[in-house]
C-alpha cells in the first residue's frame, strides 16, 4: 500500500486554530505552511506530511 497516493491533497481537517501559537491544532502545519501550501512542490508537501504524521496530526478532535 502506498501511503502517499492515498493522502488527500491537503492535511486540513477544518479544525483551524492558531490562536495560541503558530501551529494549527487541526492539521499541525505552521501558519506559513498553510499560507504557502498551494505554491509548494510535491516534495515540499511530502516533507510537511511526513513531519505532521510523525507528530500525530491531522487531528479532528482537539
Amino acid at each position: 500500500m502506498n501511503e502517499k497516493k492515498e493522502r488527500p491533497d491537503t492535511p486540513c481537517v477544518a479544525v483551524c486554530s492558531t490562536t495560541f501559537d503558530d501551529v494549527c491544532r487541526g492539521c499541525g502545519r505552521t501558519v506559513a505552511e498553510v499560507a504557502d501550501w498551494v505554491f509548494m512542490s510535491a516534495e515540499q508537501k511530502n516533507t510537511v506530511w511526513e513531519r505532521i504524521l510523525a507528530e500525530g496530526y491531522p487531528r479532528r478532535n482537539r
